[in-house]
């Protein structure tokens, strides 16, 4: 059905989810202009998941031997299995399907006229007017501007490219120019060059000349500099041998200071060590009081501690039994507390007794035929049982309650006596810690005795040894001033004598070396000056600076030399250029025109071209065949007019489509898509059939069967039969034989002529 598929044709719906054979088949018989079809279409299904489909559709046609046999078009189309030659030749037979769907098969869910979009509509009213060649001319139009626009858009490409080479050529043009005048300079540069390499080989030409004849004398400067500097070497080597000598001497002399220096601070350090010693001595000796002190003391110290720890302990047994009667004290109160409980809770008992007991002599079934069943009177008789033993438990609780207070009595009193006991342990075990610290003290110092004896014969040997060391040096003389003994003394006299004695033979070597170099000296300055060096260095490297230049000048006057030929080659190419792109700018411009005749003629054979100028002519039909249909089944209330012009919001005219309706109850003019459901409903359908109408009278295709299928839902029951009205007019109009229609209502159906009642086939097939 069309309203399932998503465009007019065989390719507008997949069957691939509506089956599940490997092969499936789905065949149509019909007929039309006094000619039977057969539509075939085969769904193949390949492969375990069938995901190797295949379409294939058949058109096939019934001869007048009963054979079926391919449909074939007078083009040499043929009906190969193919769905696009299967459209080709339905369409050839039918129409276009756009069109056939449209006018003469209405399906459910078919979009309304009213809906169509401008390009859709006129397609449609295109090819309802027979402007199938304009539009294929259009088309062929169209496909020409198409290849105009890629062959522009390659010419252009080629513009492009000749433009980006005509500017390299440019660029070229603009680093050549000027290369004729750097040719001028290039040669006089090289030129110039030249000369100047040419004096400059001669000037070192003469230097060289010049250094031959100076060898001889170089000769004899380098014998002299050769003696000078053996003179100063050998005066080197010999105040070399003096100095270490006088190093040598003075190293022993640093030596001898050393041993001096070494000998005066060991005493130092021994006078120091003994002075310290006898200081600590004296401060020992300084605690000998208070050790004989400590000594006697001790004793009465050692007995002061025995008896303050005696203490200590009595009062922590007194502390220990204090705790324990104060526990006993507090279990004796929860006793007590606990039996004035039950006392009272004896009491309470008994209380309740006493009141059942009373309840005996207010009892009326005392003393009546009924008394044993009495709940009251049996009570009563119980409490007085119970009530002698209640009293006994509560004199019985009294007697403990007042036992348990004497003896708590007593034992508060006790408690009460004791209870300074904690602060009197806690003074004695402090008066006990500051016994036993002086105690500690005592013997401490005490045990120092032996120490004291000790340092007294200590101090008298350390004295004993600072008194055999030598004095030591007076320190107004100086820190680091010793005095020498005899040996030393020696020794230094020894070393001074050997080091006066080099210092004189290194005073007469230097003035010897002196005048040696000086006369050595006189000799060299007197020879002549040798030439210069610096300057043939010079002259050679002016040579070679030179050749160097003229090899540049040679490169650039040959550089300067193929710019010139390139510039004259390239000036040559530039005009083939030119030319060249001359040509491609006039085929540019050339299918620029063309392109745009192709492009306005493609918009004349379109739908906004001669098709709207076709419509425009054939509205005024087509909205007479509606008006004609309106007035026949629904009265003169609505008319309708086709618009192919709408006014844009600035006020100017444009293509469009709209289907304007005239009411001539509420004398408004709307257009169709604001309209109630029930009337868009009537104006599409007087459309749809005014459409068929000019098919059959205007263009020679002709239908004997028209389809529609539940298209009166939103319409009550009276404009029902108006509808039905509208259809059998139709049927008049173009000369149709029949229509079949699908309706759910009974009011349609009952006007129809003949009724197909799909539900009785149905059970008639199952019943045979």
């Amino acid at each position: 059905m069309p309203s399932r598929a998503a465009q007019a044709g065989p390719g507008g719906f997949s069957y691939y989810d509506q089956v599940c054979l490997p092969e499936n088949e789905k065949d149509l018989h019909w007929a039309h202009a006094g000619r039977c079809y057969r539509s075939q279409v085969v769904i193949r299904m390949n492969g375990r998941t069938g995901s190797r489909r295949r379409t294939e559709a058949y058109l096939l046609t019934l001869d007048d031997a009963g054979t079926w046999s391919p449909a074939a078009l007078p083009d040499g189309t043929v009906s190969d299995g193919k769905v696009e030659t299967y459209a080709r030749c339905v369409e050839a037979i039918c129409g276009p399907a756009d069109t056939f769907f449209t006018s003469v098969f209405s399906a459910q869910g078919k979009r309304q006229l009213s809906t169509y979009r401008n390009g859709e509509i006129k397609a449609l009213l295109a090819d309802l007017l027979g402007q199938e060649d304009i539009r294929a001319l259009g088309q062929k139009a169209g496909e020409t501007a198409r290849q105009l626009k890629a062959a522009l858009a390659a010419l252009r490409a080629e513009g492009a490219v000749f433009d980006a080479e005509r500017q390299r050529l440019e660029d070229d043009a603009r680093r050549w120019h000027g290369a004729d005048e750097r040719v001028k300079a290039a040669h006089a540069s090289q030129q110039a060059a030249h000369e100047e390499l040419e004096a400059a080989r001669t000037h070192e030409a003469s230097l060289m000349a010049l250094q031959e004849q100076a060898k001889a004398i170089e000769s004899r400067r380098a014998q002299l500099v050769e003696e000078l500097a053996g003179a100063r070497a050998e005066g080197d080597r010999t105040l070399q041998d003096l100095r270490t000598q006088d190093r040598e001497a003075t190293e022993q002399l640093a030596r001898l200071d050393g041993r001096v220096a070494q000998r005066v601070a060991q005493a130092r350090a021994q006078r120091e060590r003994l002075e310290a010693r006898i200081r600590s001595l004296h401060r020992v000796l300084a605690d000998g009081g208070a050790v004989a002190r400590a000594g006697r003391r001790l004793p009465l110290a050692t007995e002061v501690v025995r008896r303050r720890e005696d203490r200590v302990l009595a009062l922590r047994d007194a502390v220990q039994d204090l705790a324990r009667r104060r526990d006993a004290v507090a279990g004796l109160g929860q006793r007590l507390a606990s039996l004035e409980r039950e006392a009272g809770q004896a009491a309470l008992q008994a209380e309740d007794l006493s009141r059942r007991l009373a309840l005996s002599n207010r009892v009326p079934c005392s003393g009546m035929p009924m008394q044993g069943l009495c709940t009251l009177l049996s009570d009563a008789r119980e409490a007085a049982a119970l009530a002698p033993s209640a009293q006994q438990r509560i004199r019985q609780l009294a007697a403990e309650r007042d036992s348990l207070r004497l003896e708590l009595q007593a034992l508060q009193e006790v408690v009460s006596l004791n209870v300074g006991a904690p602060q009197s342990l806690s003074r004695a075990e402090c008066q006990s810690r500051r016994a036993l610290a002086r105690q500690t003290a005592y013997a401490a110092l005490a045990a120092r005795g032996a120490e004291m004896l000790q340092a007294r014969a200590g101090l008298v040997e350390a004295e004993d040894e600072l008194a055999a060391l030598p004095p030591a040096p007076d320190s107004s003389a100086g820190a680091g001033i010793a005095i020498d003994t005899d040996s030393e003394a020696a020794e230094r006299q020894q070393i001074i004598a050997s080091r006066m004695r080099v210092a004189e033979r290194v005073a007469l070597l230097e003035a010897q070396t002196q005048a040696a170099i000086q006369r050595l000296q006189t000799a060299i300055d007197a020879l002549p000056s040798p030439p210069d060096a610096a300057g043939l260095a010079h002259a050679r490297a002016q040579v070679e600076r030179w050749h160097g230049v003229l090899d540049e000048a040679e490169r650039l006057h040959l550089a300067a030399v193929r710019d010139a030929q390139a510039l004259a080659a390239l000036s040559a190419q530039m005009e083939e250029h030119g030319r060249r792109r001359d040509a491609a700018a006039a085929r540019t411009a050339r299918v620029e025109q063309e392109l745009a005749n192709w492009l306005l003629f493609a918009r004349c054979m379109g739908n906004d071209g001669l098709i709207a100028l076709a419509i425009d002519d054939a509205g005024p039909t087509l909205s007479g065949l509606v008006n004609d249909l309106l007035l026949a089944c629904y009265g003169p209330r609505f008319t309708v007019a086709i618009e192919t012009l709408q006014e844009t919001a600035k006020g100017e005219q444009r293509e469009g489509f709209d289907i304007r309706v005239y009411d001539a109850e509420s004398g408004e003019d709307k257009s169709v898509t604001a309209m109630s459901g029930g009337e868009r409903v009537w104006i599409n359908e007087c459309l749809v059939r005014a459409v068929a109408l000019y098919l059959a009278q205007n263009t020679g295709r002709r239908y004997d069967t028209l389809f529609s299928d539940e298209t009166d839902g939103p319409l009550d029951p009276e404009r029902k039969r108006m509808f039905m009205a509208m259809k059998r007019r139709v049927l008049e109009l173009g000369g149709y034989a029949r229509e079949f229609f699908v309706s759910q209502t009974p009011e349609l159906t009952g006007m129809a002529d003949a009724l197909i009642d799909l539900e009785a086939m149905s059970v008639e097939g199952c019943s045979t």
